[in-house]
């Protein structure tokens, strides 16, 4: 009651690893030096190696937003005909920069909470053969819905486009066979499953999109993806890199390697499942039931109620912060992170607390009920049965 613990319970940023966090406390080291370039030239490795891809990977001094501008400015010209999908607040934002850029853009929408499907992609690309690229997000955390990008890499791949994921909240979430699927760019973030504060951002780059770089004529500086893979082959940065936040990846790198890139998303999937099936059996209501992501869950408020009160209340009460939701949608729905840093014991701690302030609102919950329900789930998946001997 009278000590609360901050808890940061967003799907970004997220809970930082605590040696990554230490990492960063060496980075008064110049950047231009031989032992810095180790650690970078290591970092790109082991990135390369946990998306699992073969393909050139890159990174910048950026949010995630920033490798979503450098892949419009580096890879298309002024009139190109895209598509994009748009099934909540970050599929909007690739409309947003792809007519920032004056690319011809074609919209498939689909309601938030739903998402679009790959037959609906594979009938714009039969409808507009000139398509130079289709842009989706993986994971749509304004909503909590997953697209199915494995199937939309297989309908692109007949094609000459390409196919660019905001997968920003899908790595370390959902799998995601780059070179397997058919996925030309995907683009990553630091303070995501990735454990670290926000400033990062990279994105594997794949041979067929590498050809686009070569006749795209839009204008670009900072975000060059040309420079920046010929620095990067040489150790550095093409301009000034965030040496903090480096020291942190390279070291919650190595954390994900020892975990195992699919225990990570196996970690998150189970939290989200776990998370689904304690909030239903409170009589709430999942915002994306259809078609779920593991990187957030997104849960309705009970008729009558504000998610923001529930928001304020998770703040108040308990120290922890939980995401409402965006544009349209707040007010309506409240999101539960499960990306990076988080177990199980930190679920079992949301939904019991989510029970104290719905009952604190005159919503009927038998306490225990929903934690009993993650409970289950953990069991199943963790604890193996015992024999008791007579």
């Amino acid at each position: 009651m009278h000590i609360r613990k901050q808890r940061l319970l967003t799907p970004g940023p997220t809970p930082l690893y605590p040696p990554a966090l230490h990492a960063m406390m060496a980075s008064d080291i110049h950047h231009r030096t031989e032992d810095f370039r180790k650690v970078y030239k290591s970092a790109l490795a082991d990135l390369k190696e946990v998306m699992g891809t073969s393909h050139d990977v890159l990174m910048f001094a950026a949010s995630g937003t920033g490798a979503m501008d450098a892949t419009v400015s580096n890879l298309f010209s002024r009139g190109d005909k895209v598509i994009v999908c748009s099934a909540g607040k970050f599929g909007e934002r690739w409309v947003e920069i792809a007519k920032a850029y004056g690319l011809d853009v074609t919209v498939l929408s689909a309601p938030y909470g739903e998402v679009v499907t790959v037959e609906a992609v594979a009938g714009a690309l039969a409808a507009e053969p000139a398509a130079r690229g289709v842009f989706v997000q993986a994971s749509e955390t304004s909503t909590g819905a997953a697209h199915d990008v494995r199937g939309m890499g297989r309908a692109v791949a007949k094609t000459d486009a390409i196919l660019v994921v905001d997968a920003i909240t899908g790595l370390g979430t959902m799998p995601l066979d780059i070179d397997g699927w058919g996925l030309d760019v995907v683009i990553g973030g630091s303070q995501k499953a990735f454990m670290i504060p926000p400033g990062l951002a990279f994105l594997a780059v794949s041979p067929k999109a590498w050809k686009f770089a070569d006749t795209a004529t839009l204008p670009h500086y900072y975000f060059n993806l040309k420079k920046e893979k010929k620095s990067g082959d040489a150790g550095e940065s093409s301009w000034t890199p965030s040496t903090a936040l480096i020291l942190a990846l390279a070291e919650a790198l190595k954390y994900v390697q020892q975990i195992g890139m699919p225990k990570l998303v196996e970690n998150a999937q189970l939290l989200a499942r776990a998370t689904r099936a304690a909030v239903e059996k409170l009589g709430l209501e999942l915002f994306a039931p259809h078609s779920p992501g593991a990187s957030v869950t997104a849960v309705k408020a009970p008729r009558g109620m504000d998610s923001g009160v529930i928001v304020k209340e998770f703040r108040n009460r308990f120290g922890a912060i939980i995401a409402n939701g965006q544009g349209s949608m707040k007010g309506q729905i409240f999101r539960i992170a499960h990306l990076g840093y988080f177990d199980f014991a930190d679920l079992f701690a949301v939904i019991a607390g989510l029970e104290i302030i719905l009952h604190a609102h005159g919503v009927p919950v038998e306490f225990g009920a929903g934690v009993a329900a993650a409970q289950e789930i953990y069991a199943e998946a963790a604890v193996a049965p015992q024999t008791v001997n007579a």
